[in-house]
């Protein structure tokens, strides 16, 4: 299966970005695709075995979906790795350098709407 690997650096520590990309509230802030699109629920149980489901929703309320999955890995504020409901595999690095902080993440390619 084809992997996909997006990288992002971020002017900030480590621990502060790891807490925003885990918090439920802060996650509602951030994880939307574009401007017409946003989160309007999230939980997030962050353990090995443990859950997580975010809400997506278009703004104008034409479609939503539940970004769903469970996590297999986790090294605080170092990776964290899930399995979507699909089966598809995430792998996500935090990578700190001076004040900054590098995300790293690695997941398979969906097959439906290539």
């Amino acid at each position: 299966m084809e992997k996909i690997n997006i990288q992002a650096t971020i002017n900030n520590n480590v621990a502060t970005i790891w807490n925003a990309y885990n918090s439920a509230e802060d996650i509602m802030q951030w994880n939307h695709a574009s401007a017409d699109w946003h989160c309007t629920s999230s939980f997030n149980d962050l353990r090995v075995g443990g859950k997580f489901s975010n809400r997506m929703e278009a703004r104008d309320g034409s479609f939503g979906f539940d970004f769903e999955g469970k996590y297999t890995a986790i090294e605080p504020f170092k990776r964290i790795a899930y399995a979507m409901e699909d089966g598809r595999q995430v792998d996500i690095h935090f990578r700190e350098h001076n004040e900054s902080t590098t995300i790293e993440i690695a997941f398979d390619a969906e097959s439906e709407h290539p």
